[in-house]
């Protein structure tokens, strides 16, 4: 009996000895909150470093953008997020990503308190190298809680002022809050060149946040915005004047550039006419001609053609200078009426006003003109 019931002792403390390590070995797939989402921005950190010491851009840009997607603040540090956000853009510089290179390496470079010395130096050259590639916007907004766009994508999050950068090109920025006026600018992004621009929206007419309310009864706080009503659709619609400022500088603009490619043809034209002539001449030379040769009463028939030629070079010459001369006479006058408020079109110039924009690239200087048309 003592025999069977040590057995029995020892066969219930094996069997709960195995039972405790198979709970223990079934909770070991199952790690503490946060913890996965930890080892699986490693695992992306660490195949993105991996691909970039190889050359292998492409795979190392892969893996340090699902490795930013997946460090969230409670899975990772703020130094993380920096290192992370900066190496994706050199990753982005590398692959010749400028926009997205220039912006991931400003945010990181924004929290250099956190970076070590020498990723901030990285970070900063890869930034001089992207930026001259890029257009540069300083964007003000009042009130700062209002939501930006940027070409119809929304910002993340909303701040009094932004750095954003573009590809050179069109783009438009719109900014909206509740209960204020939307407010729009658009302007062509040039590379290597900085923009500062203010949006205010003014507060909306005490009628039009009235009849939103009655609009929509029991909806949401947080409705969506509808787009202001044009200007044209709240004060009537336009005079029949008020489309001729447009058209004239448009007709212009075609009438100075006409002018002046029919000019550059007539003069290229005479200076052809002309180098026929030098040249014929060496040659009448060193058969004996003189400058007195045609004069003569007995003068050869080729001087006819030579005086047909000498009219011909005249002619467009003279054609060539005029064009030209009227080219600039309908430019300045196409400039100077962006600038010049005519009282028969009934208005004065847009709010947006006209600005002057100087540009340079490696191949033309310049300025860009940017107003109302």
């Amino acid at each position: 009996m003592r025999c069977g019931a040590h057995l029995l002792v020892i066969g219930l403390a094996a069997f709960a000895s195995t039972g405790l390590a198979g709970a223990a070995s079934a909770e070991e797939p199952y790690p503490l909150p946060g913890q996965s989402d930890r080892s699986t921005v490693k695992d992306h950190v660490r195949r993105g470093r991996r691909a970039r010491e190889a050359g292998r851009w492409n795979e190392a840009y892969a893996a340090y953008r699902a490795a930013l997607e997946a460090a969230t603040p409670p899975s990772s540090t703020e130094r993380e997020r920096a290192e992370i956000a900066g190496e994706l853009g050199l990753c982005e510089l590398a692959l010749r990503k400028y926009r997205d290179a220039a912006e991931h390496l400003a945010w990181s470079l924004e929290q250099r308190e956190a970076l070590p010395v020498a990723q901030q130096k990285r970070f900063e050259q890869g930034l001089r190298k992207a930026a001259p590639h890029v257009a540069t916007l300083y964007l003000s907004v009042d009130p700062p809680d209002a939501e930006v766009l940027i070409d119809g994508e929304r910002l993340g999050q909303a701040a009094r002022t932004y750095r954003l950068f573009f590809e050179p090109g069109q783009h438009m920025v719109r900014a909206r809050a509740p209960g204020r006026e939307e407010a729009f600018h658009s302007f062509g992004a040039v590379a290597k060149t900085e923009y500062n621009v203010t949006m205010h929206l003014p507060r909306a007419a005490a009628g039009a946040v009235s009849s939103e309310k009655e609009g929509a009864p029991g909806s949401p706080k947080e409705a969506p915005l509808a787009p202001s009503a044009p200007a044209a659709a709240r004060t009537g619609p336009p005079s029949r004047w008020a489309f001729w400022p447009g058209t004239a500088r448009i007709g212009g603009i075609a009438v100075t550039t006409a002018t002046a490619a029919a000019g550059a043809v007539f003069l290229l034209r005479a200076h052809v006419v002309h180098s026929n002539l030098r040249e014929g001449d060496v040659v009448r030379r060193a058969q004996g001609w003189t400058s007195h040769t045609c004069r003569e009463a007995s003068a050869p028939a080729a001087c006819a053609d030579i005086r047909d030629q000498v009219n011909e070079r005249d002619l467009f010459a003279t054609l060539g200078k005029v064009s030209l001369v009227t080219s600039a006479v309908f430019g300045v006058a196409t400039a100077a009426s962006f600038f010049t408020e005519v009282a028969v079109f009934g208005g004065g110039p847009s709010a947006a006003g006209v600005r002057v924009v100087p540009m340079a690239t490696s191949e033309r200087a310049g300025v860009l003109l940017e107003g109302a048309w």
